[in-house]
């Protein structure tokens, strides 16, 4: 009942399963409420890889704490592998659990986000915030029954997919809203800035007199604050279309986007869509927890194949060759009878912490062996055949110059440091 009561329209990508006791079960939908299996109340650290995190907070009594996780989660969708969109896959999740002054966990958890698709460099991006409290406001100065505030969120955060039009009709035609109403809904949920705008409808004289939009406001504004001393607000829109369809949230929501660059093209991305997400979801935990003790929490989820999936695109469009090891150097032999030789030499690399490799033939061709190292972009080969076993020396290949050198035995593994520097 928790799991299907917390993610509105979403609910229909749960995967339900049935167990042969008839007992309902479903996969984990997401790493913060579903829960994958029954858990024993004598949990410890080492399984939470299996345990969402609301419920682990709850049945262990923590009311303190920060923590990133990566895990497997599923979901009952169409699948589109160009877009990075599967039906398991890995999310990374990020969240900060506590009652601290607010704002305060949130913008590091913006800082977080920023920070990491900054790294990654995927190109230019853009943050949406917004907040739950805020978009329930504007439907209740709108004129919407409460009860169709979750189907309504889940309408308006199609906006950045299609145009208004469309989703006013979906308002007006499927979820049963007045043309008037959702005009009114339009009016709002197609604002988007900063301060400014926060600014502007703190002053707004239907918003100002709702106590939800009021406070949310109040804590948006002082989320630019912070997010300002940040240096991050180049980054970030307030844009009250964002919505996010899962009911669990109940303040600042979040989600990151790629923004698509001029003559880039790599088509493709267009439609990657979103790339993290999150925001604050206060209630959670005391639905867990036998007491209902509430733990405020605050944290954001980043899509891994998502980004895989663009990384992917930019290096086929580039014609660069992805590394599939970290491996240094080969060890290799250019006549046949000599793997004792080959077997002797990388040990003695592994032995002094090289990352070393050999094909695991008796005698394979000089040739096969050079090819392997292009092919698996190693940087280095170690020839070792029978002069310079004669001459107690290594033949060093650099496999991009085809440069060779010998180089005295008991060097080796310091002159292969030398050149990775």
């Amino acid at each position: 009942e928790t799991l299907m009561g917390k993610y509105g329209d979403n609910a229909k990508l749960i995967y339900e399963l049935q167990d042969q006791g008839g007992e309902l079960l479903a996969l984990r939908y997401d790493l913060t409420v579903s829960c994958a299996q029954r858990i024993s109340l004598f949990l410890s650290l080492t399984l939470w890889s299996q345990v969402p995190f609301a419920r682990y907070l709850a049945m262990n009594k923590i009311t303190n704490i920060k923590r990133y996780h990566i895990a497997k989660v599923y979901r009952r969708d169409n699948p589109a592998t160009t877009r990075g969109r599967y039906r398991e896959f890995y999310q990374c999740d990020f969240d900060i659990a506590g009652q601290f002054d607010p704002m305060i966990p949130d913008a590091e958890c913006l800082k977080i986000v920023h920070e990491i698709l900054s790294d990654l460099q995927l190109g230019d991006f853009l943050i949406k915030v917004n907040d739950r409290r805020i978009l329930n406001g504007v439907f209740a100065v709108c004129g919407i029954p409460e009860s169709k505030f979750i189907t309504t969120c889940s309408t308006i955060d199609k906006l950045d997919k299609v145009p208004w039009e469309d989703v006013k009709n979906e308002m007006v035609g499927e979820k049963g809203l007045s043309p008037e109403a959702a005009d009114r809904i339009g009016e709002y949920v197609q604002l988007h800035g900063g301060l400014d705008l926060i600014e502007q409808l703190l002053q707004d004289p239907k918003l100002s007199q709702n106590k939800l939009a009021k406070e949310g406001l109040g804590d948006m504004k002082l989320l630019f604050e912070y997010l300002t001393l940040f240096g991050i607000t180049g980054k970030i829109s307030f844009d009250l279309s964002l919505a996010r369809g899962l009911d669990y949230y109940t303040g600042v929501i979040f989600e990151a986007v790629l923004l698509q660059q001029e003559n880039d093209h790599m088509e493709d991305l267009v439609g990657v869509g979103s790339v993290a997400g999150g925001g604050r979801y206060d209630g959670l935990v005391g639905m867990f927890d036998p007491k209902g003790r509430k733990v405020p929490c605050v944290g954001v989820s980043i899509g891994i194949e998502r980004i895989f999936s663009i990384l992917e695109q930019r290096v086929k469009a580039s014609g660069e060759k992805v590394r599939t090891t970290e491996t240094q150097v080969l060890v290799a032999t250019p006549q046949k009878r000599l793997l004792s030789a080959r077997l002797k030499l990388i040990s003695e690399l592994w032995d002094a912490g090289i990352k070393a490799e050999m094909l695991y033939k008796k005698d394979p061709t000089l040739l096969k062996q050079l090819q392997y190292c292009e092919s698996m972009g190693i940087p280095l080969v170690a020839i070792i055949g029978e002069q310079e076993l004669s001459d107690g020396v290594v033949k060093l290949r650099d496999v991009a110059t085809r440069e060779e050198v010998d180089i005295p035995r008991e060097g080796l593994a310091d002159e292969i440091r030398r050149r990775l520097e």
